[in-house]
């Protein structure tokens, strides 16, 4: 697998219809992605001494964190929308290699910031409900 850049790992929310329309959240300079599994031990007295794990059991989860400059896009709109209603919306990240990741976050955190003589910026955390497709 070649290199990819930073630049091109990007992040997309829906337009709301049942079958969204996706766009690019402007201004993210770093987003970051952790895919989290849960897992559930089945070790018993014939394990001989390992751990043993059940394939496929626990709680799978994905999320996503990121950090910008304020534009006042639609899509940085929607988010703010969301994190104030407390919806599920879709989400779709987006690589460099054409793979993409899409399912329904909730915004857990939101944060803006400003320094009286630079831009405002902001802060975005997102926990997957459901599951996530990659394609």
């Amino acid at each position: 697998m070649a290199a990819e850049k930073g630049s091109a790992f990007l992040l997309k929310v829906g337009d709301g219809t049942a079958t969204p329309a996706f766009t690019t959240v402007a201004g993210l300079r770093t987003t970051q992605l952790s895919i989290n599994g849960e897992m559930v031990a089945i070790t018993s007295k014939d394990s001989g001494g390992w751990r043993e794990l059940l394939s496929g059991a626990g709680v799978r989860s994905v999320s996503v964190s990121g950090a910008g400059v304020f534009t006042g896009s639609v899509a940085e709109a929607r988010i703010k929308a969301s994190a104030l209603s407390g919806v599920l919306d879709d989400y779709r990240l987006s690589f460099e290699g054409g793979e993409t990741m899409t399912g329904r976050f909730l915004v857990t955190r939101l944060d803006y910031s400003g320094d009286f003589n630079g831009e405002r910026a902001y802060t975005l955390s997102l926990e997957s409900s459901g599951p996530v497709v990659s394609a």
